[in-house]
């Protein structure tokens, strides 16, 4: 049999989210199973035998995976060593002289190298790129002999100024191969030739740091994957977005500490962009976390560098989200002062929620989901559970919130529900009015497995324009797995003044990036509809530290100027700042270019509702939801079987295998040519 079905597989803390669609007949599957924490190849197997059992029928699994970040924010990576230029070996702990609480008298900060593993060599290179001290080889050797020795199973060299020549680090390479046993060797001129000393140092050891973790894990599933027959693509997410294959992420696995989300915003841009929304914000509520992202002019935001953890800063683009504890399983507390409190602590999907019925016995936000009537106690999502246990989450409430605060346990699970979207609406404003964006250009698309059971409070909280739930909320990042092209990323330093750079070699170097990344493309043997590049400036004026990121078109590279660079630069800053500096000089800091190779994507319509249906025939039921300090009668639906163009009502719960969607009253819900719901106020 050929192979023609595509798998996406995202693996998060409590579900792996399954999508699959047979190109041959467009037939489209959706699962979702448990996880496995600690064993994530087994759920990622689960998730993969979910959707078919013939892997010689798969053409291509795409994964975003959660193992990077898992093991750095654990700190569960492998014990790494890293060489360095004399007199340098404290850049981790240093940092940039930052500390965990701004304002605090101390803090705890634990480098994922520890300095006993931080060793020197001879060597130096200026700033200028020239060399003042050749590496002395066999000091080298000698230092990762003794790293060796001290039980290091990866190692990182870094040397100072290596961004400006990669000369000393090269020879560096040569000595670590010749000698270290094993492939787990990072060095920065190779994964970020780039100015900027302890982020470049940060980012290298932090690629050695998971190299092991990361590298096994893909081996593990390159391998099980052979055994069960699949030969088609495996690729990975990574944090920005695109792909890269397996070999390539498990030498570089600091690229995929944003896999998942990544993999959800995509999908979000692209789905939202097929139904006519150009401005979204993404609202990716899962069981441990809310992340949220922005997606204006159909373009999501990229930064140039990200920290998962307090001083784990990553220097590498990737989606720009923002994180908060207010998942499903986020614990409700009462903090000393006598205040109701949200997260950070996840009761994960092991135990999981009270009404689980595992063993945990404090309330979650699920927990008050149920208790409220939102959450089918009967039908939960994903299938794993029978039935949700009611009456214990009613208990958990009582005790540990409703008695402590003297209400009863109605009026103490919205209250949950009230601090959980204050947070969640607070995140927003965060990346959106104090952005600069206008909030009533926006529409909120909630995704993951709990994000739709909001949706409605944070339109009225934050005064965006309506909201887009997608047909499958719970499964989008999966979805984006599929959808996703393949990128590759390239950066040089230039540090220079505009009116001394070279307009003809920049764009001789921007040719010489889009060559090498067409090269690795090609060896990915992945089917391609087009290959394009994207390229950016980080550009500052003199004396300034921060930069812009100014736009080159494709099309003005051939016969590129200083004018032409000086007005992408300008038009850019006077977006970021609204005025420009007359007078002072504009510094071309890095040269970046993307290249982006585009897969084919399947035709959205296909997840449209098909067939002879109603809105009556959807109709389901009705049950007692608690609102607004009442209880309301909602009609219940099917959300599946909704006709295109239909139209609901709230209060109404609109369920599905993968997510519950809760409409408030005051709001209606209308079925789009795609299957998604446009949902805003005003019914």
């Amino acid at each position: 049999m050929s192979q023609t079905m595509l798998i996406g597989i995202d693996v998060g803390g409590t579900f792996t989210d399954v999508f699959t669609i047979d190109q041959e007949t467009g037939a489209v599957g959706v699962h979702k199973v448990a996880s496995t924490r600690g064993r994530e190849a087994d759920g990622f197997f689960r998730g993969v035998q979910a959707g078919t059992s013939d892997f010689g029928r798969i053409a291509a699994i795409i994964h975003g995976t959660t193992v990077g970040t898992n093991a750095l924010l654990e700190r569960k990576g492998a014990k790494t060593g890293l060489i360095t230029t004399e007199g340098f070996r404290d850049i981790l702990q240093m940092r940039r002289r930052d500390r965990p609480t701004t304002w605090g008298l101390w803090g705890q900060y634990r480098p994922v190298v520890e300095r006993r593993m931080s060793v020197e060599v001879p060597e130096r290179v200026l700033a200028d790129g020239s060399v003042l001290t050749e590496l002395d080889e066999d000091a080298m050797a000698g230092a990762a002999q003794a790293l060796i020795d001290s039980g290091a199973e990866s190692v990182a060299a870094v040397f100072i100024n290596s961004h400006a020549n990669q000369e000393n680090e090269a020879k560096a390479r040569r000595v670590l191969e010749r000698i270290w046993p094993n492939a787990h060797i990072s060095v920065s001129s190779d994964l970020l030739p780039e100015i900027r000393e302890f982020e470049r140092a940060s980012t290298t050891a932090l690629n050695a740091y998971l190299q092991p973790v990361v590298g096994n894990y893909l081996r593990t599933l390159d391998a099980r994957l052979e055994e069960n027959g699949f030969g088609g693509e495996f690729l990975i997410v990574q944090s920005n977005g695109g792909l890269m294959n397996s070999d390539v992420a498990a030498r570089t696995p600091v690229r995929t500490a944003l896999s998942g989300p990544a993999a959800g915003v995509y999908a979000s841009a692209h789905i939202a962009a097929e139904a006519g929304f150009d401005n979204i914000v993404t609202c990716d509520m899962g069981g441990t976390s809310f992340d949220i992202s922005v997606v204006a002019d159909g373009e999501a935001a990229l930064a140039a560098q990200s920290s998962v953890d307090f001083g784990l800063v990553i220097r590498s683009p990737m989606i720009e989200i923002t994180t908060i504890g207010a998942g499903g399983g986020s614990i409700a507390w009462i903090d000393a002062g006598g205040m109701l409190q949200i997260g950070p602590e996840s009761a994960g999907s092991i135990p999981g929620p009270v009404c689980y019925g595992q063993g945990n016995d404090r309330p979650t936000v699920t927990d008050a989901n149920v208790v409220l009537g939102r959450i089918n106690a009967d039908s939960p999502i994903g299938g794993q559970l029978q039935t949700l246990d009611k009456t214990a989450a009613e208990e958990a409430i009582r005790v540990h919130i409703a008695e402590p605060l003297g209400m009863d346990v109605l009026s103490a699970a919205e209250a949950v529900i009230d601090v959980a979207n204050a947070r969640m609406a607070g995140a927003i404003r965060l990346v959106s009015i104090e952005r600069g964006h206008d909030p009533r250009r926006f529409a909120a698309m909630p995704f993951g497995g709990g994000g739709a059971l909001h949706t409605c409070a944070l339109v009225r909280e934050i005064g965006l324009k309506s909201a887009l739930v997608p047909r499958y909320p719970g499964i989008v990042s999966a979805l984006g797995c599929v959808i996703a092209d393949m990128r590759q990323d390239f950066v040089r330093t230039l540090n220079m003044p505009l009116s001394e750079a070279d307009p003809a070699e920049i764009a001789a170097q921007i040719r010489d990036f889009e060559a090498q990344g067409h090269a690795q493309l090609e060896e990915a043997k992945a089917e391609f509809s087009g290959i394009g590049i994207k390229v950016t400036l980080d550009m500052l004026y003199a004396g300034q530290s921060h930069s812009v990121d100014a736009v080159l078109p494709e099309d003005q590279i051939d016969g590129l100027s200083r004018e032409r660079i000086r007005d992408a630069f300008e038009t850019r800053y006077l977006k970021a700042y609204g005025r420009l500096l007359d007078g002072v000089e504009p510094i071309i800091v890095n040269l970046r270019t993307a290249v982006i190779g585009t897969r084919p994507k399947f035709d959205l319509s296909v997840l449209a509702p098909k067939g002879d249906l109603s809105v009556e025939s959807a109709r389901t039921g009705s049950r007692a939801v608690f609102f607004g300090g009442q209880s309301h009668e909602a009609a219940v639906y099917a959300r599946l079987d909704l006709p295109v163009g239909a139209e609901v009502v709230g209060p109404a719960v609109l369920e599905q295998p993968d997510t519950t969607i809760w409409i408030e009253p005051g709001f209606a819900a209308r079925v789009d040519r795609l299957g998604n719901l446009i949902v805003a106020q005003g019914g």
